[in-house]
């Protein structure tokens, strides 16, 4: 079968054209269910071969996100103070805020954290020295 260069192409992306009014009913119904869905984000474990990725809605602090990570990983985190950081643990969790800062699990209030954690690290405790006051 022999077919003309104009009939062999692959459609072309963004064709037939969109109307704008389209565009945006399109675009608002996707944020509509971006909010009724989870905000997830990566896990990662130095030393661990894999990543994880979790739906921080799920959970309503520190607490329950703690536990779920120390089963997840298989891991203490110790017990958490303002000013002494996590201590009697090998490792530590810590996430990358907005800004690219890493910052302590539990550095902040609960509702912080989850407008700006964009992902998890679990760090050795001696990599994570200098982020919390008594790490």
């Amino acid at each position: 079968m022999i077919c003309s260069s104009m009939l062999c192409r692959a459609q072309i992306v963004g064709w037939p054209p969109i109307r704008s009014y389209r565009k945006n009913s399109l675009q608002e119904k996707k944020d509509s269910e971006g909010e009724a869905s989870g905000m997830y984000v990566k896990v990662s474990m130095d030393g661990a071969p894999y990543l994880r990725k979790i739906d921080l809605k799920v959970y309503r602090g520190y607490p329950e996100l703690l536990k779920a990570l120390e089963a997840m990983f298989k891991f203490a985190a110790g017990v958490y103070s303002e000013r002494e950081g996590y201590k009697g643990s090998e490792y530590v969790p810590t996430y990358e805020d907005k800004d690219g800062d890493w910052m302590l699990v539990g550095d902040v209030p609960w509702d912080m954290f989850m407008s700006s954690c964009k992902r998890l690290r679990i760090m050795k405790g001696s990599e994570a020295r200098g982020l919390g006051c008594g790490v």
